[in-house]
């Protein structure tokens, strides 16, 4: 089987880039701003990518970012369907 990244910055990575604001997504993870970013960078470092464009305090997810949301997104799903099962 091949190493994943951590799930836990997939879905941090998932909710951030749904909301494109950390700040939302810290709170609807119930985490700090500080841990939403970490998570942001250590996956960025695992893929090799940079999935956020840092404008200020404003973020915009990168064209890959949406197209990792899209496959994560679908993905999620097929695990709470087999979670539902």
């Amino acid at each position: 089987m091949r190493r994943l990244p951590s799930l836990t910055a997939l879905r941090t990575f998932e909710c951030a880039a749904r909301h494109a604001h950390f700040g939302r997504a810290a709170a609807e993870l119930c985490v700090t701003d500080s841990a939403v970013s970490h998570q942001i960078r250590q996956l960025e470092g695992e893929l090799g990518a940079e999935l956020f464009v840092r404008e200020g305090r404003q973020v915009r997810p990168t064209p890959a970012a949406l197209r990792l949301l899209q496959r994560l997104q679908q993905a999620f799903e097929w695990v709470g369907d087999a979670c539902d099962e």
